[in-house]
């Protein structure tokens, strides 16, 4: 562990605004595989029309071809540790590639709805295990150096994909039928898998290496609890708000599930799925609770957005789509910046300035009328991107200050996890009040009313994230 700092004699500033070339190399292999999982997060939510009709099924068990793939995607997140320690993490990743690989060409030859939902659920269990696994590889291989600036790496599918996911489909159907937007997934995987093979370390336990045993009870506990509680909040928007049974039980299901799992662990000496002890850590407690909660802020917003585009201003789902770019352009032109200042300045700063960035650049749209200019609301989303960029990077790198190799992977786990889980909530929440702000309203001023209240509740959940943007570490020299 200690060769390379010895082969290296440059002085730190050398190497201060540059990250180790074989990361790079890395990070485009990994972002290259990924970017077709997070765009098959978002690009399929505007073909549920086109699959309802040209499949003949009700649009209620179309909508499971969205909903599948994410709960599977959830129920495989939490085996993506035990799975990178037993297989190796290279072996893990072009197996999981693979696996999405055979589901969107499966997918993309579907005969029924049906058909179409089991081999969306094979691209889940694929696209699960890679999500924690990419930030697990890269800030391995960056053995806790320039953590901002990995972190930077990562979320280039992160922020692209809510974005360029819908414009994307709106493209594809435009010009081709629906089948394409699994087939357009090929060549991200083939690409991504050949770089895999020739740029990831090959990690594999060598066979003097004690084999990690799978903990089933946990997985039986966490899995289906991380599922149950996911799809119970995806059911607010179809119904009477969080007071209906559809939503209550899976709710409290998941819930009940998730905390058997999680006093389970702690009674545990070791061996547990995902390692929970790390939340005595103060970088893993404080990053993941700002993770929770700023995934309530961030994410809620981003369902608000097209929607609003599309019933008060008239827009198709290819039209709302474009008038986002400006916020995807906006979080790649923070990429950069948010990992220099976050290695310079401590997560925590950044943090702060990103959070606030984020709640006032929401503002104007809690003003919008039908009529609003469009030029100025785009300005507003460039604003938001950089400060969405921002608020994605900095409480991430936080995560993994301190953590020695082997607690990499459960931490990448606890951050995905709680990220996600706020970001349902988040959803949830806006869309009651979306629904009961709108009420029976059908003309494009009454709709657009019911958006300024949603849009003020969402500045209001951001602005209360920021001051709990001071729990996150600050620079190296303060901790």
């Amino acid at each position: 562990m200690t060769a390379p700092h010895l082969a290296d004699p440059a002085p730190p500033t050398a190497d201060a605004d540059r990250v180790d070339p074989a990361v790079w190399r890395m990070a485009v292999t990994l972002i290259t595989g990924a970017l077709a999982v997070v765009f098959d997060t978002t690009i399929v939510s505007v073909a549920l029309e086109d699959l309802s009709r040209d499949l003949r099924a009700p649009l209620s068990t179309v909508q499971w071809v969205s909903t599948g793939y994410l709960l599977a995607v959830f129920v495989t997140i939490p085996l993506a540790g035990w799975a990178q320690a037993r297989f190796g993490g290279r072996r893990l990743w072009i197996t999981a590639l693979g696996v999405f690989l055979l589901g969107s060409i499966a997918s993309a030859l579907a005969w029924s709805a049906v058909g179409l939902i089991a081999f969306r659920v094979v691209q889940g269990i694929g696209g699960g295990v890679m999500m924690p696994l990419t930030a697990t590889l890269l800030v391995q291989a960056a053995q806790g150096r320039d953590s901002g600036r990995v972190m930077s790496l990562i979320t280039v599918p992160t922020a692209l994909g809510p974005v360029l996911g819908p414009v994307l489909g709106g493209l594809i159907l435009h010009l081709a039928d629906w089948r394409w937007m699994f087939l357009v997934n090929i060549p991200f995987c083939v690409v991504g898998g050949l770089l895999a093979w020739r740029d990831l370390p090959d990690d594999r336990p060598g066979p003097e290496s004690p084999r990690p045993r799978l903990d089933a009870v946990g997985l039986l506990l966490l899995s289906p609890g991380v599922a149950a509680l996911i799809y119970g909040l995806s059911e607010v928007q179809g119904s009477a708000g969080f007071v209906s049974a559809d939503v209550l039980v899976p709710v409290i299901g998941g819930a009940a599930l998730i905390g058997c799992f999680t006093a389970r662990a702690l009674a545990r000496p070791g061996g547990a799925l995902v390692d929970l002890r790390l939340f005595r850590h103060r970088a893993v407690a404080s990053s993941a609770t700002l993770l929770f909660l700023g995934g309530i802020a961030l994410y809620g917003a981003m369902m608000l957005l097209p929607l609003y585009f599309q019933q008060v201003r008239g827009r198709d789902a290819l039209g709302a789509g474009l008038l986002l770019i400006p916020q995807g352009v906006g979080a790649l032109i923070a990429r950069g910046l948010a990992g220099r200042y976050t290695d310079r300045f401590g997560p925590r700063r950044v943090s702060l300035v990103a959070f606030g960035l984020v709640a006032a650049s929401t503002v104007p749209f809690a003003f919008v009328t039908a009529h609003t200019g469009e030029l100025w609301l785009m300005a507003a989303l460039l604003v938001r991107g950089i400060g969405l960029g921002t608020a994605m990077i900095a409480p991430m790198g936080a995560a993994y200050v301190g953590l020695r190799h082997g607690e990499i992977p459960d931490a990448s786990i606890i951050s995905r996890v709680a990220q996600q889980i706020g970001g349902s909530i988040g959803v949830a929440v806006l869309a009651v009040v979306l629904q009961r702000a709108t009420g029976g309203a059908r003309t494009p001023e009454g709709l657009a009313h019911g958006y300024d209240t949603a849009f003020w509740w969402s500045v209001a959940l951001t602005a209360v994230a920021v001051p709990l943007c001071l729990l996150l570490p600050g620079r190296r020299s303060d901790r």
